[in-house]
């Protein structure tokens, strides 16, 4: 922990002092950018590192769903299921994905390349149905559209 608590500390040094919980977010990410996803410890040694309450961190780890409580595969597809996407087909999308990666909703393909989650909103409304792959959109999707989405990750 000690090269990540470094990085803390050079985070840390950005913000004035007084503002230590306003860290929360940013540590939780920049220790998902290291270890893939995080653990209950892993709140508990960020609300350490900040004098903050354990709870604070935690409500933040288990509100915010790019925050991953479990291993996760190198791409991760989030599809929107709410109901602009839903309206638009997203309920295909979703069969179609599980059906050619060949794994549920949750779970992660078995090379570890892909994890397929379902999203409640993406903010792409107007151009469903919409998914997430790592930190890039994709809108106005169809299974052609898909195929080649998944073929440029290969």
């Amino acid at each position: 922990m000690s090269c990540l608590t470094d990085k803390f500390d050079r985070l840390r040094a950005t913000y004035p002092p007084e503002m230590n919980s306003s860290l929360v977010l940013p540590l939780l990410h920049l220790m998902l950018r290291e270890k893939g996803h995080l653990t209950e410890s892993d709140a508990i040694f960020i609300a350490d590192y900040l004098g903050v309450p354990a709870m604070q961190v935690k409500e933040a780890l288990t509100w915010y769903t790019m925050l991953h409580r479990k291993p996760v595969g190198k791409h991760v597809i989030k599809v929107c299921r709410n109901i602009a996407c839903s309206l638009m087909g997203a309920e295909r999308i979703i069969d179609y994905l599980k059906q050619k990666l060949g794994i549920e909703a949750g779970e992660t393909t078995p090379d570890g390349r892909f994890t397929l989650l379902l999203v409640e909103c993406l903010a792409s409304c107007g151009t469903a149905p919409a998914m997430q792959v790592s930190d890039t959109y994709h809108e106005n999707l169809d299974e052609a559209r898909i195929d080649h989405i998944l073929k440029e990750l290969s």
